[in-house]
């Protein structure tokens, strides 16, 4: 619906929003123009439900933005110097003091003692570095290089991926798309302005994601995937205070006991050289999968209302590209889900170990930590949204029964010696029968030597008679019967 008096306080009396269609479009304005109003858009409309402003300064602040948005992504799939400046400021909401000297030490001190602890209920040595204390900003600085990582492959596929479904379209409208002008830092080319735009979409949701997870994370280590490339321990002391609010146990129970998580986990991703890559591997499998579904992208884009920013917010935030789930994506979420189950299991298994006989609140702060970890949070559901990766060890319960059972079966270095090869952990039908764990493993060894005493005979008996002699030349060649341990033939 066109607006009843549209602004007019451009030079010459034309609407503003004309005025910003040409200052973005430059002398291909008015043919643009035209084709949408032949379309039966009426940019009018579009301005007024967008909620552009109507002061002509701020509207050039406004299109200055959208400019710099779309020149500052450059061949990046990801913008990732926004994701920076918004996961900056999603961290600072609420307040975001650097810490005094003295809480660095209150946290240093738990991390130092929970160490201590832990040597009692692990054999996997610390990580080597120094423990840190952060705050919510440290944080973001410390763990968006792992977000690079772990978002890029989904990103650069699903980029591939949208390119393909809509390179063709977008080639027959040709000159419908006209870029920003040159000195707006964009070329005319739609394919060009489309990875501009997919690029800030994309560093929008990380920097979101990445801003909400330091107001809520404990260390860095909480999510299941190693967020630093060399794992020490670290604790964002402002959420640990957040968290202990309102529960019955003494902030520095509660901080001792996510110190001791925390210095788990560190020592698992530090000391099992195989894990990181595991997690990361399988992330980039579920990437390397992704493909568009064509015709459901045309009819959910035709179904969009232009004037209506809440449907087109809804289309950017995945709902309208959210990538088709094939089966070898499911295959490899289910690794992920099962690996990230392992991790959180043996960590709440050995954490609250050695908490038990030092924190008298152990058992309901480790129920506490479970229930968290199993209901997520706003940023692992906006990854969900964006990449349909789900950060939530849905089996943490079966899997610390799992680790516990080792315990009690094979001491806390038989436990630990599991890790030392992906073949040897617990498998899924493993965390469905934990006390099944040895009587299988038995199994494979015993099918293993039926195997190999099998070769051993194929091979021996398949050896010409001078390397094995001849049956019947000697007595050792005589089975208790009297006959020949040969075979004849």
């Amino acid at each position: 619906m066109t607006p009843d008096v549209p602004p007019t306080d451009g030079p010459g009396g034309s609407p503003q929003w004309e005025q910003m269609l040409r200052a973005m479009l430059g002398p291909a304005a008015d043919d643009a123009i035209r084709e949408m109003r032949e379309m039966g858009v009426d940019p009018a409309a579009m301005a007024a439900a967008s909620g552009l402003p109507a002061d002509p300064v701020a509207l050039q602040q406004a299109l200055a933005q959208v400019q710099q948005m779309l020149a500052s992504a450059g061949d990046e799939t990801v913008n990732w110097q926004m994701a920076h400046d918004l996961a900056r400021q999603q961290a600072a909401i609420g307040g975001d003091p650097a810490l005094s000297p003295g809480r660095v030490k209150e946290v240093r001190d738990a991390l130092s003692v929970a160490e201590l602890w832990l040597d009692a209920a692990t054999d996997l040595p610390p990580a080597v570095g120094t423990s840190h204390a952060w705050s919510r900003a440290e944080w973001v600085e410390a763990t968006l290089p792992a977000w690079r990582t772990l978002t890029e492959p989904v990103a650069s596929s699903l980029a591939t991926a949208l390119a393909d479904a809509l390179g063709p379209a977008m080639g027959e409208m040709g000159g419908a798309f006209p870029g920003v002008s040159p000195a707006g830092g964009l070329g005319g080319d739609p394919a060009q302005l489309l990875r501009g735009l997919g690029s800030a979409v994309f560093g929008l949701q990380v920097g979101q994601a990445a801003g909400t997870l330091a107001r809520e994370v404990f260390g860095t280590t909480d999510i299941g995937l190693p967020l630093l490339e060399r794992p020490v321990p670290a604790l964002v002391a402002a959420n640990v205070d957040a968290f202990a609010e309102g529960l019955d146990a003494p902030v520095e129970e509660v901080r001792l006991y996510l110190a001791l998580r925390e210095a788990a986990a560190s020592r698992l991703f530090a000391h099992v050289p195989w894990l990181r890559a595991h997690l990361l591997d399988a992330v980039a499998e579920y990437a390397r999968g992704i493909a568009i579904d064509v015709d459901h992208l045309e009819a959910a884009v035709s179904a969009i209302d232009p004037t209506d920013p809440a449907a087109l917010q809804e289309a950017l935030s995945g709902g309208v590209f959210a990538p088709q789930t094939t089966p070898a994506q499911q295959a490899a979420l289910a690794r992920l889900e099962h690996a990230l189950a392992l991790v959180e299991g043996w960590v709440d298994e050995v954490a609250t170990t050695a908490a038990a006989p030092h924190l008298p609140h152990a058992a309901p702060l480790r129920e506490m930590v479970r229930r968290r970890r199993a209901a997520g949070g706003p940023a692992e559901q906006t990854f969900a949204s964006l990449v349909g990766l789900e950060l939530r060890p849905r089996r943490l319960r079966d899997a610390a029964t799992v680790w516990a059972h080792l315990t009690s079966t094979r001491d806390v270095a038989g436990r630990d010696a599991v890790w030392e090869h992906p073949d040897l952990v617990p498998t899924p039908q493993d965390l469905d029968d934990p006390a099944g764990f040895d009587a299988r493993r038995q199994a494979e060894v015993d099918e293993s030597a039926d195997l190999d005493r099998a070769l051993a005979q194929i091979l021996g008996d398949g050896e010409p008679d001078g390397a094995t002699g001849t049956a019947g030349t000697t007595d050792d060649a005589t089975d208790d019967e009297g006959t020949s341990g040969a075979p004849t033939s």
